[in-house]
């Protein structure tokens, strides 16, 4: 089978290698259908995450080609979605619909320790956990940002502890950020959004959202009344952006972090963060719990997931795929590949 591998800062390849294998009698084999490139898989690309070769990709949609004599919940020929990050299913973390609880260690594909997504075949271990079927009517797009973007941005936004009709702030506006800026606007706040792409700014605001200039933390504060808003979701993760999550929040707002950081510490204030009684919240997504409460979102319509891809590549064109996402533009903000 082909799987895109990273082999270095800006190396993609599509390598030949074994076909995937059934992973024990819990688990299952899903031919991959449709994979996409996540913001955290340009940290490969880019350099940040220097664990070379490794087999890429943790979100995708695909059949189950196979099943383990264990599995209960699934069969042959099911179309399913695969969560990004797997639990063993079986554990006190696990039954808290956590896959980052569970106590034998969370595994994310395309890491390293699970095989890549963006491949022809994919091992799924624990598949009555970490499978869900794709329901009726849902787009094969939705059924993607499911499995990683769509969670995370709903997680970055109810971990930001905001009322309705308090100020939010996302910073950066890739998908993630985009899906953080619908879902904190279906969870009733008013959005300012910031990316320093303008293309990006204008598909926040055709969401809901108001955009900032590139002075952010001054323009938060005139449209808070110098107070500063109730929560910053950093969808980037970078130290620039944290500095400016920490001076654009309130005293006593919540700073909720999605964005990947590099392997470097960031120096925290923690003085004046204590001074403030700011609450800092860094989140990997529950994508298990997040299915039973974004699927009624989508179903009747308050929660919208079209939009984000804005290309599609054939799985042999990943390398152009990846430098088409890294370039980081307004018009290329989510790709899709097609084995």
């Amino acid at each position: 089978m082909r799987a895109v591998t990273a082999q270095a800062p800006g190396q993609i390849s599509v390598e030949e290698v074994p076909d995937a294998a059934l992973p024990g009698p819990a688990g299952a084999v899903v031919r991959v259908e449709a994979a996409a490139i996540c913001g955290s898989d340009l940290h490969f690309y880019d350099g940040d995450l220097p664990f070379y070769p490794v087999a890429v990709g943790h979100e995708s949609i695909g059949t189950v080609t196979e099943i383990g004599a264990d599995v209960a919940r699934f069969g042959v020929g099911d179309r399913v979605l695969v969560s990004s990050v797997a639990g063993c299913g079986a554990c006190a973390g696990c039954a808290t619909l956590d896959p980052v609880a569970c106590t034998g260690g969370a595994k994310v594909f395309g890491s390293g320790e699970l095989g890549g997504a963006q491949s022809d075949l994919l091992a799924v271990p624990a598949a009555d956990f970490n499978l869900l079927r794709i329901p009726e009517g849902v787009s094969d797009e939705a059924a993607l940002l499911l499995t990683d973007n769509l969670g995370t941005g709903w997680a970055a936004a109810t971990r930001a502890d905001f009322e309705p009709g308090e100020t939010v702030v996302v910073l950066g506006l890739g998908a993630v950020g985009q899906c953080a800026v619908r879902c904190a606007i279906a969870l009733g706040a008013r959005v300012l959004a910031y990316d320093p792409v303008e293309g990006r700014r204008a598909l926040a605001e055709a969401a809901g959202a108001t955009a900032l200039p590139d002075d952010v933390v001054p323009a938060v504060l005139e449209a808070t009344g110098g107070r500063g808003a109730a929560a910053v979701i950093d969808a980037v993760g970078h130290n620039a952006t944290v500095d400016t999550a920490f001076a654009a929040v309130r005293s006593t707002g919540t700073v909720s972090v999605v964005g990947i950081h590099d392997l470097e510490p960031y120096p925290l204030q923690l003085l004046m963060g204590t001074f403030r009684s700011i609450t800092l919240r860094m989140t990997t997504a529950p994508v298990h719990r997040t299915w039973g409460e974004l699927l009624p979102l989508i179903a009747d319509g308050r929660l919208d997931t079209t939009g984000i891809f804005t290309h599609t590549f054939d799985l042999d064109d990943a390398a152009e795929a990846y430098a088409a996402v890294a370039s980081r533009s307004a018009d290329c903000l989510k790709v899709m590949l097609i084995p």
